[in-house]
């Protein structure tokens, strides 16, 4: 087992190889601590990179750009477009292929065009142990995945960035807005906004971590098991004004909040040949 200064000695030996590195950026826990990371070994030769897309949440978007000012990254945006992809748009449990495909290829373009040698994305070790489509797209594409491959755990990023300074060490995980909804059901610009919209009205609330599932005319909204009495509380603002977006039912799931919560059915659906829950 190595220890975290290890760990972290193995990441910065592999940035230092790579020689120059363009970036994966979405704000979140993993890829802002890749992003300084890289940026503190390699000053201007690494290059921060966020994709702007319907499916990105604008509130993610603000504090992106708000932690990257204030850490000095080399940033800048560029815009994709998955929902262009009728693989991605149908919404299969594979549906993460597509969108990471676009996002890498896109990545590998500005390395091209700006003289990097490699781009990298923020998996970290405990990634490894989750069906992520997403994964297997990055590495068909040739990416690197520096923390995995450092074998830095989610805690261990979190444990560093908190020494480091990182605003993002505490910071709840997210996803983009196409996993809240139930594979098999089309995702649409409609759909994405709506969801959207009723996670902002969550969010005025100051729940510490939530999110609203879309089924259909139905929002199922999870949030952390000790702070369910306050959803309960707030269950009638909260309902009209989802309703004003567009639900017609609103329900609280009772299990709480719990990452990837709508893979749980994966067992019940066929995967594309070679995959693996």
């Amino acid at each position: 087992m190595m220890t975290l200064e290890e760990k972290f000695e193995r990441l910065r030996a592999i940035l230092q190889e790579a020689g120059s590195v363009v970036i994966g950026y979405s704000g979140g826990v993993d890829s802002t601590f890749l992003a300084k990371a890289a940026t503190d070994i390699l000053g201007d030769k690494a290059l921060s990179v966020a994709a702007l897309s319907e499916s990105y949440p604008r509130h993610e978007r603000e504090e992106a750009e708000r932690f990257a000012r204030d850490l000095g990254l080399n940033y800048t945006t560029i815009f994709t477009s998955e929902l262009d992809n009728p693989e991605y748009r149908k919404n299969a449990p594979n549906r993460c292929f597509y969108c990471k495909q676009e996002l890498v290829i896109h990545l590998k373009r500005i390395a091209r065009e700006r003289g990097f040698n490699a781009v990298a994305i923020g998996t970290n070790y405990d990634d490894l142990g989750d069906y992520r489509p997403g994964q297997q797209a990055a590495r068909e594409e040739g990416a690197l995945a520096p923390l995995a491959e450092a074998g830095l755990t989610k805690e261990d990023i979190r444990q560093l960035s908190a020494r480091l300074g990182i605003p993002t060490w505490n910071k709840p995980s997210f996803a983009c807005l196409s996993s809240r909804f139930p594979y098999g059901e089309e995702i649409t610009r409609e759909k994405l906004e709506m969801v959207d919209k009723a996670e902002e009205v969550l969010r005025e609330y100051r729940f510490t971590q939530f999110r609203v599932r879309h089924h259909a005319n139905l929002a199922r909204i999870e949030v952390l098991p000790e702070e369910m009495l306050k959803l309960v509380e707030n269950r009638e603002e909260i309902t009209r004004r989802l309703r004003k977006i567009g639900y017609n039912y609103v329900a609280m799931d009772l299990l709480g909040y719990r990452t990837g919560s709508l893979n749980e059915v994966l067992h019940q659906i066929a995967l594309p040949a070679g995959e693996k829950v």
